[in-house]
């Protein structure tokens, strides 16, 4: 699915997130930003060494927060290392922890002058966050941080299955424009 409505096209793929040529790629990172399983681990492997090199420069990184590294071997130029949060049964700040990622890698987007991004599902895989909750989370974080960043102009979900696809879809579908 494609939506262009207003200066953003948005749309929901699936798909291996280190074969996507974009400015940045959004990393489902863990706090130490030193690699791990699923699509963390894929990252890194994919982009090399240089990447594990850069993100021990970094210290680390807060629960909602996120960084931005080079992209080294992939085709995209950067990686955003969004750290989610582990579900705890939803009492936790879950929810606000995982909008703010996806607020703060479009502020790091438009302060970096990137046009395109892709985000991963954070928090869904082995973090256990709800899909469906996340995905209307990160649907309706992102449009919100859209206002603030008149640079980026191509957003995408890359989602792992077929069923993350659709519930992405279907936010997208719900809320009818990327525009901010």
């Amino acid at each position: 699915m494609i939506r262009q409505l207003g200066p953003v096209r948005c749309e929901v793929v699936v798909a291996d997130i280190t074969t996507l040529s974009l400015d940045a790629i959004v990393n489902a990172a863990n706090a130490s930003l030193l690699g791990g399983g699923g699509v963390d681990g894929a990252i890194h492997r994919a982009a090399g060494p240089q990447l594990l090199a850069e993100c021990r420069a970094l210290n680390g990184c807060a629960t909602g927060d996120a960084k931005i590294t080079g992209g080294y071997l992939l085709p995209a130029r950067h990686v955003i290392h969004a750290v989610g949060p582990v579900w705890r049964g939803g009492a936790n700040g879950e929810d606000a922890a995982l909008a703010s990622c996806y607020r703060r890698a479009i502020e790091l987007c438009q302060g970096n002058g990137l046009a395109s991004v892709a985000f991963s599902a954070i928090s869904t895989g082995v973090y256990g966050f709800p899909p469906q909750r996340a995905a209307g989370i990160a649907v309706a974080a992102t449009i919100e941080a859209l206002a603030a960043a008149p640079a980026l102009r191509r957003v995408v979900f890359c989602c792992f299955s077929d069923v993350s696809a659709g519930l992405h879809q279907a936010e997208l579908g719900r809320v009818g424009t990327c525009a901010g």
